[in-house]
């Protein structure tokens, strides 16, 4: 078997977003050992140095692979991070013995991943020894990867107002609440009830399915659907979807 080097200068890491009904989380890993100086509980991003028959698109989806066993999910590249002190001197070190790498600088390219958050994910993710963490709660993490999480945080919500991604982090059914909580939860705002749905109902992008919630406490909700045709045509009209922008929240 022929191995395959691994680049020593430039690196992914990934943002990868997940919604569980209420709270926007990310999915921070553990450092596969320690030093004196490093702790466990310095959580990190998904990330790896490149191999050298890689492209940064197929390094991102293999990290992203291992960490949560799925593939063909939504990804997309953010920034690149290649300020030559972005990392100390000692996490260079631990970079470099980890990697069985020998050098003082790397550059590394980020990305944002979204996840439809399951049972099933929550428990792989798990046993890969990754937590997901309200992103609200997240103030500490190692090397520059704070810094990397809120640039992707940032292009997350730019693009929740412009684009259809919001639908990646949702079921294929969904209520009209779990939609509008989304919202609230990646935007960072309140939102009006009533507003929210006037507005979201006027663009036609939601198709009702005819089911409701069953075995709830409180009075059953619709389902929805995405509906991307509708999409296409708004995408394609004069208001260039700018539906959520002059929203009142």
């Amino acid at each position: 078997m022929t191995t395959v080097e691994t680049s020593s200068a430039i690196s992914v890491d990934c943002a990868v977003f997940g919604f569980d009904g209420t709270k926007l989380k990310a999915l921070l890993i553990k450092r596969k050992y320690t030093t004196d100086d490093l702790s466990a509980d310095d959580l990190k991003l998904p990330g790896s140095m490149i191999l050298e028959n890689e492209t940064l698109q197929g390094a991102a989806s293999r990290v992203l692979e291992e960490s949560t066993g799925l593939r063909d999910i939504f990804l997309k590249q953010t920034s690149i991070f290649s300020d030559p002190d972005r990392v100390s001197d000692k996490e260079m070190d631990w970079i470099c013995r980890y990697h069985g790498i020998k050098t003082r600088r790397v550059v590394t390219v980020g990305y944002y991943a979204l996840v439809k958050l399951t049972d099933g994910i929550i428990n792989y993710t798990l046993k890969m020894g990754a937590r997901w963490v309200d992103v609200d709660d997240i103030c500490h993490l190692a090397m520059d990867h704070l810094d990397i999480l809120s640039d992707a945080l940032s292009v997350l919500r730019k693009e929740m107002i412009y684009s259809p991604v919001a639908f990646e982090l949702l079921p294929k059914r969904f209520t009209m609440r779990q939609l509008q909580n989304l919202f609230i939860a990646v935007l960072g705002v309140e939102i009006d009830d009533r507003n929210f749905r006037k507005k979201i109902f006027s663009t036609g992008i939601l198709k009702p399915t005819g089911e409701k919630e069953k075995n709830v406490s409180h009075k059953p909700a619709e389902y929805y659907t995405f509906n991307r045709s509708e999409f296409r045509k708004l995408e394609n009209s004069r208001n260039k979807l700018g539906f959520i922008g002059n929203w009142s929240y």
